[in-house]
């Protein structure tokens, strides 16, 4: 299984547009039905939640832009770890801003699926 790490961090780069476009099938696709997902700011999201909030439009996200990804391929999961921009609109308030993540993907009866992520702002 040794090799996924350009291939985990080009579908990672397809599931942060598709947060970026609302792209609701997509998300279903990439994330992990037992998905935990730690935003900057310490508030916690299951696959349902972050999708719902999503739909909801209490948290519209604008532009989730990575640089810097790493990929440690281990196997059956894959750790990416890097920096991304992101804009989001949240209880209706813009807000831009940096973080640095990690984010782990898992084979999942051969299908790779986002399980973990957990950013932490960057300075400004």
């Amino acid at each position: 299984m040794a090799g996924n790490g350009q291939a985990i961090i080009d579908l990672d780069r397809k599931r942060m547009t598709a947060m970026a476009e609302k792209d609701v099938a997509t998300l279903n696709a990439v994330l992990s039905d037992d998905l935990i997902y730690t935003h900057s700011s310490a508030r916690m999201d299951t696959k349902a939640s972050l999708i719902g909030n999503m739909e909801s439009g209490a948290t519209v996200y604008t532009a989730v832009v990575p640089s810097d990804v790493v990929a440690q391929d281990l196997g059956d999961a894959v750790v990416l770890t890097g920096v991304a921009r992101i804009s989001v609109m949240a209880g209706g308030k813009p807000n831009s801003f940096g973080v640095r993540f990690t984010d782990v993907y898992a084979n999942q009866g051969g299908t790779w699926r986002m399980v973990t992520w957990q950013s932490t702002k960057l300075p400004e």
